[in-house]
């Protein structure tokens, strides 16, 4: 039993969990919610040694001495572009730690037998099949996004036979586990757990992975809630349902974003409507142009809205980027970013990144504000972007990002595509925009032309 004082204890750290996730909702106060809330999750792993009789301590210690290392080596050295998998990585430990939880605690309520609530059972159940199926839908997300696998849909011969199959089979076991709990029937709950959580994510591609990262990442939360239900704990039950709940929301954000369902992001490739991911570079001809030219450009507009995308990030050059507009708005023009939803490979990507490099948020505009504006810009410059600029979007039925929101950057005066190559964007289909008359091309690494054009600016 929990003495009164930890579980006032285990509150006092679930109220931190809410000022936490409410002080990362602004840039001004993320970085303290993100202070207080690894000040509760710190808490929360000391409190247990304070009370009853803890079985292998030396071996839980090692444990969160191992966690504790590798936390600091993976935020110290992962870089910007690799956040998405990191997060990936994060929501399938908590969900594989949650479903292991799980399981041992059905181990005790088979050993020990007695009378238990059907509802713990339940929750037992739920917390088995959910959290494997987050750990295995995890681990493939993250596959996909560091290129260890393709990022196109897989599709799997007999897919829905195998799906179905798989989550109707966990679903009755789960219901003999609450009617008749056997230690056998939670094992091969999280198995086929494991199996549905792969089968969920392999034809998903593209621009659609970071989406289904943040629904296995409310898969994790629910886990956690219901894992806290078992244990009877508080502070777990609160920071799961935290999680459960704005992940969920965030889904559904990032869903409409896309202009599609959740249904047909996850299994839109059945019937051709997922992003492909990869693709070939087109040799269509296009406009292209040195840094000596797009500075002129740049020098001599009134009006510049700036689209960052993966490739600023992959080329690390938001620095320089911030530097080339502190000199536009010096020099007299108007600036702004414009941040797509779903711009990069997870939600908010864009604007970590450039908070990173000091720009200031009131420089930040979000679609809905400043599509409007686009119309009125003499450049747009479009800095490793692709897909949240594609006109296809909004004029090619058969284009897998049909529907979806995009910034209205074809509407400008003048367009400045800073790309590597002529491949296309996440999404795996060609960008109209680019073959635009009113479009050019700056071709090579974003941070080494952007550092160019910035001299040549300087020069005018």
């Amino acid at each position: 039993m929990i003495p009164t004082w930890a579980q006032l204890l285990y509150l006092f750290g679930a109220v931190c969990f809410i000022l936490a996730l409410k002080g990362l909702s602004g840039p001004k106060t993320a970085r303290n919610g993100n202070l207080v809330g690894a000040f509760a999750a710190v808490l929360a792993c000391a409190i247990p040694f304070f009370y009853g009789d803890l079985d292998h301590v030396p071996l839980i210690v090692a444990a969160i001495a191992v966690g504790t290392v590798g936390g600091v080596y993976g935020a110290r050295t992962v870089q910007m572009t690799q956040m998405p998998q990191m997060v990936a990585l994060f929501n399938g430990v908590g969900g594989g730690a949650a479903a292991l939880v799980a399981l041992l605690e059905l181990h005790e309520i088979v050993e020990l037998g007695g009378d238990v609530q059907k509802f713990t059972l339940v929750a037992t159940a739920f917390t088995i099949l959910v959290g494997s199926v987050s750990f295995a839908g995890s681990i493939i997300t993250f596959a996909k996004l560091q290129e260890l696998m393709t990022s196109r849909p897989v599709i799997i011969p007999g897919f829905p036979i195998l799906f179905g199959g798989g989550f109707i089979g966990a679903v009755v076991l789960s219901v003999l586990l609450v009617h008749e709990p056997a230690m056998w029937l939670g094992i091969v709950i999280g198995l086929l757990g494991l199996l549905v959580g792969v089968l969920l994510v392999l034809p998903v591609g593209g621009a659609d992975v970071p989406i289904v990262i943040s629904l296995l990442n409310a898969f994790t939360g629910l886990t956690v809630a219901a894992g806290g239900y078992v244990l009877s704990n508080t502070l777990l039950l609160v920071a799961g349902t935290l999680v459960g709940a704005s992940g969920t929301f965030l889904t559904l954000l990032m869903a409409n974003a896309m202009g599609r369902s959740v249904s047909n992001i996850l299994f839109g490739a059945l019937k051709g409507g997922s992003t492909l991911g990869g693709g070939e570079a087109s040799d269509r001809p296009v406009k292209s142009a040195g840094p000596e030219d797009v500075a002129i450009m740049l020098g001599y507009a009134e009006r510049v809205i700036i689209v960052p995308g993966y490739g600023l990030a992959v080329a690390q050059a938001q620095h320089t980027l911030r530097e080339l507009v502190d000199l536009l708005i010096a020099r007299g023009a108007e600036v702004d970013y414009a941040i797509h939803p779903v711009a990069g490979r997870m939600p908010g990507h864009m604007n970590v990144l450039l908070a990173e490099a000091q720009v200031p948020y009131e420089q930040l505009i979000e679609m809905d504000e400043i599509n409007d504006d686009f119309k009125e810009a003499d450049v747009v410059l479009v800095v490793g972007a692709n897909d949240v600029v594609n006109p296809a979007a909004r004029n090619t039925p058969s284009a897998p990002i049909y529907g979806m929101p995009i910034l209205n950057a074809d509407q400008a005066k003048q367009v400045v595509f800073l790309k590597r190559s002529m491949r296309p964007g996440f999404a795996g289909i060609e960008n109209e925009l680019l073959f635009e008359p009113d479009t050019t091309l700056l071709f090579g690494d974003a941070k080494d032309t952007l550092g160019k054009v910035l001299s040549s600016v300087k020069a005018l």
